[in-house]
């Protein structure tokens, strides 16, 4: 894992936004002084009600080290779930100046009891306010909704609206159902409302089905590695069942998903646009149109080819205003803004990657 370069003249200081960093709980019972005691009086007696085998487990394959940086644990609790720890090791070292939180963990996205779920999502995002929005103002949180009970998933993207510390929506990427389905339309028309992007980063498996098409991997390395087709799903779904033709100016942020398959997706949609679009009358447009327009896409994990001009073109296709740094900060994989360009790139761009794309989406200089 590679240390941050810490910059001696801060006059050359790039001004960098990370837009995946992860909070985590210090025990199973830091959400409770955020909820009703009925839901904590549940937890305790029963649990959660997850789509998974091993309830209460690491999923299967395991990861290495649960996925974390080693030198990222404190004391008491896991890896990320101490904020100074966070500044020491990461935002200040780094510069970063804005740093988006995903939490991922026990927000509910994949809790089977729709009267749960809205519970522990409306508690993670007053944990996000109260333990890390509020005391580090270098932080923005992302909105924790419960996608499958969409009326609730609603009501808490109204509640925060208004708060210009949430700077988007954070939904599963292993729903009950393909994210294009109209049942998800509701939390999509909020989201245009609410002028906030949809942040959509992998998650454990919450649908209780394996996570490849081809059944359940062995290994973890074969694990990681399914966070593609996932995005890729994802991306069709959304653009083939209409999301953007009924919600135009609704954005969308592909974190931890890659980004190098983007172009080759394009091109398979639309060479096969002709022939099926008789299917889907409700597209105006070829699919890598909307692929172009709506979609964002964050670094890490940042592919290498052999030859770094490779990852150049695909830039190029995706758009250079459309890639945004992310460290997954603390994850062992964990990228350096100042090590990420190991490729071909003019000082404009390195600038738009490092912070200017993601300022303009989330509306940081607005």
């Amino acid at each position: 894992m590679n240390q941050p370069i810490i910059e001696a003249d801060a006059a050359t200081r790039l001004r960098i936004v990370d837009c995946d960093i992860h909070p985590a709980h210090k025990s199973e019972a830091t959400l409770f002084p955020y909820m009703e005691q009925r839901w904590v009086e549940h937890m305790q007696t029963f649990g959660t009600h997850i789509r998974q085998a091993l309830v209460g487990q690491l999923s299967y394959p395991r990861m290495t080290a649960n996925g974390m940086r080693m030198d990222a644990r404190p004391e008491v609790g896991p890896a990320g779930s101490d904020l100074q720890m966070l500044r020491d090791q990461h935002l200040d070292p780094l510069g970063v100046e804005i740093g988006n939180l995903i939490a991922l963990s026990r927000g509910g996205m994949e809790e089977r009891n729709p009267d749960l779920a809205a519970a522990m999502s409306r508690a993670t995002n007053d944990w996000q306010v109260a333990e890390w929005l509020e005391p580090e103002p270098r932080l923005r949180g992302g909105i924790v909704v419960a996608q499958d009970n969409p009326e609730a998933a609603v009501a808490e993207i109204e509640r925060h609206a208004g708060d210009r510390r949430f700077v988007q929506i954070i939904m599963s990427t292993r729903p009950a159902e393909t994210l294009g389905t109209r049942k998800y339309w509701p939390i999509y028309r909020a989201a245009e409302e609410a002028g906030l992007p949809i942040g959509l980063h992998p998650v454990g498996y919450s649908n209780g089905k394996p996570s490849s098409g081809s059944g359940w991997p062995s290994f973890y390395f074969q694990e990681h590695y399914t966070f593609v087709p996932g995005a890729q799903a994802l991306a069709t779904s959304l653009i083939i069942e209409g999301v953007f033709e009924a919600f135009p100016k609704l954005k969308i942020a592909i974190i931890e998903g890659g980004f190098s398959w983007a172009p080759a997706l394009g091109w398979r949609m639309d060479k096969h646009f002709d022939t099926f679009h008789k299917e889907v009358p409700h597209l105006k447009r070829r699919p890598s149109e909307y692929m172009k327009e709506h979609f964002w896409w964050a670094t890490q994990p940042m592919e290498e080819p052999k030859r770094p001009a490779d990852i150049v073109d695909v830039i190029d296709w995706i758009g250079w205003d459309r890639l945004m740094y992310s460290s997954d900060y603390p994850h062992w994989d964990y990228d350096d803004a100042y090590r990420i360009f190991r490729f071909p790139a003019e000082p404009h761009q390195r600038e738009a990657v490092l912070g200017g794309n993601a300022r303009k989406l989330y509306g940081f200089d607005a």
